[in-house]
């Protein structure tokens, strides 16, 4: 589809994208303060790129726990931490799980609008200085944010709970086995360690110094949560977290992590004005809401509005990357649209990478787009389940070096 016929002045490209290794919580970038985490990612974005930095019309950063180190647009700090001109304006935002992939989105469409001409796109969290409020702990009754007229609302419906409970009602709707969850929980690690080892995530890494003040100190250059060889017994036999009968467990979802990654978004026009290589152009971008007890089923209805308005069918995305929030969710995704194993999530996931709420929708944008170039291929489907059910969905289309 045309940027004519999508109804955009402009066509927005993505002409850089970097990520930094996902760390373990307490793990090996828990001293990294998350606006230094983040600034430093930017800066890294921007020295590749070569552009002058004065030039970027806005930063917009996605972070989930928004408080503490992580509050007071943390946006806008990681832009004074990275050294940029105190001219470039920073936002930060909050749409969960999606955050870092709303900000894509969000610099897209200020592109293709022509409003803007150059945009950071980013995402960030440190689960290891900001860790997850005691409501979000398993067993722990919902929080704050829930007012007395929502949960009214769904009373009569078995009543809002937290996602973890909501894991165990789509394993049951979807019939999932634990077996089911848990041999995808362990791809997820082989095919992290085997594209770690063939250097896959390498050129989009952006190396960091285990402690931020000792420039002696270890590197961490690769993703920390990632288990070579896991025992099958041993994942089998580990106790259900949300459910005494249940089926989700800590080796069948995501890891609580820190890291950030950033895309450089330019209008295809500039980028050639400024000797930019355009890298992928958005073929769709979508967002869709759903049943907030399941929660999770919005990233169907928000990937059926990016094929329709991308005009591509299924069969022609060539990859697909579902963030592995839990096992179930990736499985569902490809049991409703029936996709094959070799388009899914192919070099692993947020079960065995990690997933620092605010930056996994970064950080795999920037993994997809490596992955497209890599193999040669050229449409890729990203979408992010959130709480409170909603999702967002982006096709990109690798281009064409020149």
């Amino acid at each position: 589809m045309s940027v004519e016929a999508s109804g955009f002045g402009s066509e927005a490209v993505i002409v850089e994208a970097v990520r930094t290794p996902v760390g373990r919580r307490g793990g090996a970038l828990s001293a990294w303060h998350p606006v230094d985490l983040l600034g430093a990612t930017i800066a890294d974005l921007i020295d590749r790129s070569g552009v002058q930095p004065e030039l970027i019309d806005d930063v917009i950063a996605g972070c989930v726990l928004q408080s503490d180190q992580q509050t007071g647009n943390m946006a806008r700090h990681a832009v004074l931490a990275a050294g940029l001109p105190e001219s470039v304006p920073a936002v930060t935002i909050d749409r969960q799980c999606g955050s870092g992939q709303q900000a894509v989105s969000f610099a897209a469409q200020a592109v293709m609008a022509g409003s803007q001409d150059l945009v950071v796109a980013c995402g960030v969290e440190s689960m290891s200085q900001v860790p997850m409020p005691p409501a979000m702990t398993p067993g722990a009754p919902l929080g704050p944010q829930y007012s007395p007229r929502e949960l009214a609302r769904y009373d009569e419906a078995g009543g809002l709970m937290a996602q973890g409970l909501s894991s165990e009602l789509m394993n049951t709707r979807f019939g999932f086995t634990r077996a089911e969850l848990d041999e995808f929980g362990m791809r997820s690690h082989q095919r992290a360690a085997a594209a770690t080892r063939a250097g896959y995530f390498r050129d989009q890494l952006v190396p960091l110094h285990a402690d931020p003040a000792d420039a002696s100190s270890p590197v961490v250059d690769r993703d920390e949560g990632i288990r070579e060889n896991l025992d099958p017994e041993k994942v089998a036999g580990l106790r259900t977290v949300f459910a005494e009968d249940g089926k989700t467990t800590a080796a069948n979802s995501s890891q609580i992590s820190d890291g950030a990654g950033a895309l450089l978004i330019a209008s295809r026009e500039f980028a050639a004005e400024h000797g930019l290589r355009p890298r992928a152009r958005f073929r769709a971008l979508s967002v869709a809401a759903d049943d907030p007890i399941i929660q999770f089923t919005a990233i169907l209805e928000a990937s059926r509005k990016a094929l329709k308005k991308s005009g591509l069918t299924v069969d022609e995305i060539d990859l697909f990357e579902v963030n592995e929030a839990f096992a179930g969710v990736p499985l569902m995704f490809q049991r409703e649209f029936g996709i094959p194993d070799d388009k899914l999530n192919v070099n692993g996931g947020s079960v065995a990478i990690g997933h620092p709420l605010g930056s996994t929708g970064a950080r795999m944008l920037t993994d997809l787009l490596n992955e497209l170039e890599r193999s040669g291929k050229r449409f890729g489907l990203l979408t992010v389940c959130e709480a409170t059910a909603t999702a967002n969905a982006t096709i990109i289309e690798r281009l064409d070096q020149e």
